[in-house]
């Protein structure tokens, strides 16, 4: 097996409801970084959780030196808190995780091996999935989004479980919508990516917050916010109606020559119908991204800490 080239590493975990397993994530982790590691640290990004997480947090970043919390203001979503630890990420490679220990700590050497020259990012993709039926059909809609955003071949590879060069981040350093897609924004510094395939494991405790209409919603937000490939299908969609338009003027022209007579009122009704759906349809696209100027106009932020827990020893490095 290649071994990796000692990297010194940030990892960024977003945490919401996950009283249960950081515990347990930080122990392991506090096992594997030192072989693999230069230097290491553990930022946890507390997105407003409503159970003990920020507590937990606290608690571990006051005995372990190289752990660091982030308490968010509210709850602003999974990618909304990561880039709040990628921003914070003081180390040459950042490495992102969920909180739930599906994935595998032990998987992060793997992944360094891949990041050598020529490649930025490494995506932990996942052998298999198990989700129920309703769920992946949300998650391919979701990824199909994703891939109108950033292309098909790199979007069947994303994952939450990723390493890329801290650096990465000038790329969108003054990004400051309330929409994220870390994953896009990448984009937006390289092109270099590889990935591996990596055995998930089953979740510690509890289930998924994202539900189906979440994942809806996530893949409304990437295509409009990170893709003008629905304007270009509202376009198409205009073009084939003007078609289909000129095709039944042709059907009444030639109708009436023959037979002095067209079809009435649900030959009407019909084409009335097809062409105000697709205006509604075209003015509802439009919408969407003049909600998402209108937004960006306000300037929103990404997110607002609360407040930091760091050990007094991480103090004083930093004022060093």
């Amino acid at each position: 097996m290649q071994v990796p080239v000692r990297h010194s590493i940030s990892v960024v975990t977003p945490v919401y409801n996950g009283e249960a397993s950081i515990a347990e994530l930080c122990r392991r982790l506090s096992e594997v970084l030192p072989p693999i590691a230069t230097e290491y640290e553990i930022i946890f990004v507390n997105d407003d959780s409503r159970d003990r997480s920020w507590e937990i947090i606290s608690e571990l970043s006051s005995r372990l030196a190289t752990v660091r919390g982030l308490n968010l203001m509210r709850n602003y979503g999974q990618h909304n808190a990561l880039l709040c630890g990628i921003r914070a990420a003081k180390y040459d490679v950042v490495v992102t995780m969920d909180d739930d220990l599906q994935h595998p700590p032990e998987e992060i050497s793997r992944l360094l091996t891949r990041l050598v020259d020529g490649v930025d990012v490494v995506y932990g993709t996942p052998k298999a999935v198990r989700h129920g039926a309703l769920r992946v059909l949300a998650s391919r809609i979701t990824r199909l989004a994703l891939s109108m955003a950033i292309g098909r071949e790199l979007s069947k590879n994303v994952s939450a479980f990723r390493v890329f060069r801290t650096r990465l981040r000038e790329a969108f350093a003054n990004y400051e919508s309330s929409f994220v897609s870390i994953d896009v924004l990448l984009t937006w510094a390289t092109t270099r990516f590889s990935a591996i395939n990596v055995d998930f494991e089953p979740r510690y405790s509890g289930s998924s917050t994202y539900t189906f209409t979440k994942l809806l919603r996530l893949a409304v937000d990437m295509m409009t916010g990170f893709s003008t490939a629905p304007l270009q299908l509202a376009s198409l969609i205009g073009f084939g109606c003007t078609l289909l338009g000129l095709a039944v003027f042709l059907y009444v022209s030639i109708r009436y020559c023959l037979e002095g007579s067209v079809p009435g009122f649900p030959f009407l009704a019909s084409i009335i119908a097809i062409f105000s759906g697709a205006q509604l349809f075209a003015l509802g696209v439009i919408g969407e991204y003049l909600a998402r100027m209108h937004f960006r106009t306000m300037n929103r932020p990404n997110y607002t800490i609360r407040e930091i827990a760091e050990g007094e020893h991480s103090k004083a490095q930093r004022q060093l």
